[in-house]
Order: C-alpha cells, then structure tokens, then sequence
C-alpha cells in the first residue's frame, strides 16, 4: 500500500465533517424550544394575555413544527439539505427578532407561530434522520442519537441565558439571543454542509459499495419514488403508501403521545407550573437546563441501543418511564428545589428525546428509501400532539388554576404509548436492513 493510499484510509470521512455541522444547525434552531415557557409569565406581565393566548401561539408554533417536516425532507431530497437548512435557520431568525416589536396578540401568532413553526419545522428531528440516512451507511442510530442530542444541546445553551436576559434587562433580548444563535450558524452551513456523499466523490460512512448507499429492506422496495417530482406530491404519495401499513399508524399514535408529553407539556408548561408553586422562574429553567444535560447522554446511548436491541421494546420501557414520573410531578414541585426533584429531572432528562432513534429505526426498517419522508409524517404527529398538550394545559390551568389534571392525564397517556410499542406487529414485507444490525421485532 502507498503512503498516500494510506493517508487516504485515515483521512475522517466527510460524514463526520457533514454530521458536525449539522449537530450545530440542530443547536443553533433549538434556542426557541427552550423560549416559550420561560418568555409566557414576563409577556402576559407586560400585555396582560392570558395563558390560553399564548398556548395558543405555542400550539400554532407546533403544528406547523411538525406538519412542515415531511414536506422539508421531500425538499431536501429535492433541492439539497445545505438550501433547506440555511432557509430555515434565516425563517427562526427573522421569527425571534420581529417579536420584540409585537403589541398585539395576533402578532405573537404571526411570529411564534407562523415564522418560527416553518422555520423549526424544516429543522425538524427529520433533518437528522436525513443527514443519517444519506450519510451513514453504518451507525446510523448512534448518528441519529447525536443529532437529535444537538436540540438538547441548544435547550443547555439557550435556555440559562434566556432566563436571565428575561428577567433583566427584559424578555426582547432574550428573543434577540434566540435570533442570532440561529442566523449565527448560517455561515457554517452553506460553507460545509454537503448534500450528499456523491458531492465530495465519496461513498457513505462504511460503505464499502456503491450499492450499500441505498442498501434497504428489499421487500421495502417501492416504485419510483418522485424525487424529481414536485416535494409536496411526493411527500403525500408516501403518505398515502405508509396509510395502508399498521406500522405507520403504531408510530403515529405512539409519537404523537410522546410530544404531548415533552415540547407540548413539559417544554411549555413546566416553568409556569413551578412558578405557580413559588419556585422562581429562573431556577425551573435551570431545572430544564439539566434535563437538557440529561436528554444529550439519554438520546445518545438511545442510538447505541437501537443499533444493537429490539426498537419497538426500547419504546415501550421509555414510554412507561416517563408515565411513571409525571404521575409523581404534582407531588415533587414546591418553592424549592428538593432531592426528589432532582431525580425526576435526571430520570426525564434521560428519556425526553430517546424515544427519536428506534422510531427512525423503524421507519428505515419498515419502508426502506421512503423511510426519511415517513419519518416526517409521524414527526407530525409528534407536533400535532404538542400543539394540543400546550394548548390543552394552558386551558386546564385558566380553567382550575392549577395544572395537575394535565399531569396526571399525560401519564395515562404514556402508558398507553408503552402498551402500543409493545405490540407494534411485523408486517410480513418487513426486512432487517444489512447495514444496521437491529434485532427482529
């Protein structure tokens, strides 16, 4: 072997270079999911709206948040992931820095909802099934884990420094440091974020073929996909194609759980709930900042596992665990931060996001190419869920002035979810993938 074929083998692959990036794409688009709970109590301080108002700005945030994310990874297909991303990353921009001219309610609609719920959207935990999907052809749930991990990683930076700006000097500099964290990453993207292996003359990571660049479940096989066609057509075509399967619709309802319970509830309603226990706001938003912390090692080693266990079980446990410890919340917050709380925040932390790489996986295992658009519809049911928990909540707490129903109800939910997984079935065209080596479900 030459010295130069030698360096060549050691060279880092450029899907490390490409996934990087994207970690910091993810990072620099979360600092509005850590925003809204901790922005709520000092806007209806200033303009007097009430929580239901600003749920409902939330709730638009999140619909759009997950109905934008199947059309972004059929546009990304389309017209590349580096042009995808860059527009959305600008879309968050522009969202945070026109609200710190909003007087009206409407307006908070327009651009917590509208510009920062498409911009969020084409960032969405679709964008780092893509970047795994086309980038990796081995790892692939670690990678997914890593990515999804860089929306934790947001949540840590973002939300700290939210909290104090929101305080002193005042809520819109907070929406200013949510703005340039995202144009900040702008830069980074158009300049290293490649669309595809073949843009660097590369193979996949662990490719060893040409072939194992599309290496799917061969019963998974699908006719002509559109990647040509028009994002929108192709991106309802694998919907109609993903309907007819039981798989889809175990995910669906399952994902759409695990979003009430997370960004819906938790990210939404956990700072005001804790507030209204006495805790002050900025010590309940460095109480998410640790379940940040947490979420980063929880959806990591969740990818490990999911390369090497059954994904339908790993949901299953997630699920049950997290109903286990909102069933307990109303019972832990009180003014101050006591030892029980910490547990719950390092237990939640570790299972806020875990539940993103076997979902992938079986996306990827049960519809082979279509898997990544798949991925986005039952992300959209992810956000549908949110959107409904936060506005949801928001109603239980004007209605009662507390939030405990909507604990316990996020519980029960979580169980279900738990019994769903558990029973996610085979379908018979169902094929292990060579590249990934995931027990049989």
């Amino acid at each position: 072997m030459t010295a130069t074929g030698s360096r060549q083998r050691r060279r880092l692959h450029p899907a490390w270079t490409v996934a990087t990036v994207a970690f910091l794409a993810l990072v620099g688009a979360a600092g509005f999911r850590a925003a809204p709970g901790v922005l709520m109590v000092p806007l209806q301080q200033e303009f007097g709206w009430s929580t239901t108002v600003l749920s409902a700005a939330v709730s638009i945030n999140l619909v759009l948040f997950g109905l934008t994310a199947p059309f972004a990874a059929a546009l990304m297909e389309r017209f590349g992931i580096r042009a995808v991303t860059a527009t959305a990353l600008v879309m968050i921009g522009a969202g945070s820095a026109l609200t710190v001219l909003v007087s009206q309610s409407w307006q908070i609609l327009l651009t917590w909802g509208l510009l920062i719920g498409l911009g969020t959207g084409s960032m969405a935990l679709v964008f780092a099934a893509t970047i795994a999907n086309t980038w990796f052809a081995k790892s692939r749930g670690l990678v997914i884990g890593i990515l999804t991990a860089g929306s934790a990683a947001g949540q840590l930076v973002f939300l700290p420094f939210i909290a104090m700006l929101a305080q002193d000097p005042g809520w819109r500099q907070a929406s200013l440091l949510i703005a340039a964290g995202a144009l900040a990453v702008v830069p980074l993207v158009l300049k290293f974020l490649k669309n595809s292996p073949a843009d660097v003359g590369a193979l996949p990571y662990g490719a060893t073929e040409p072939a194992e660049e599309t290496a799917e479940p061969a019963a998974a096989a699908v006719p002509d996909s559109g990647r040509s066609k028009n994002a929108a057509v192709r991106a309802l075509q694998v919907l109609k194609r993903a309907s007819r399967v039981r798989t889809f619709w175990a995910l669906v309802a399952g994902f759409a759980i695990c979003g009430a319970t997370t960004n819906g509830l938790i990210g939404t309603h956990f700072i005001p709930s804790a507030h209204d226990h006495g805790m002050p706001e900025t010590t309940a938003a460095g109480l998410l900042a640790v379940v940040g912390i947490f979420d980063i090692l929880g959806t990591i080693a969740s990818g490990w596992l999911t390369d090497r266990y059954n994904p339908k079980v790993l949901l299953a446990v997630y699920y049950q665990f997290r109903g286990i410890g909102l069933l307990v919340l109303p019972l832990l917050l009180s003014a101050t931060v006591q030892p029980s709380m910490i547990v719950f925040v390092v237990i939640y932390g570790l299972d806020w996001v875990a539940t993103v790489p076997p979902t992938a996986a079986i996306c990827r295992k049960t519809f082979g190419a279509d898997g990544s658009v798949v991925f986005g519809w039952v992300f959209a049911a992810h956000q549908l869920g949110a959107a409904a928990a936060a506005l949801g909540a928001g109603a239980i707490r004007d209605a009662t002035g507390q939030y405990t129903y909507a604990w316990f109800g996020a519980a029960a939910m979580c169980t279900i979810a738990a019994v769903i997984s558990a029973t996610i079935r085979r379908d018979k065209s169902d094929k292990d993938p060579a590249p990934v080596p995931v027990a049989a479900a």
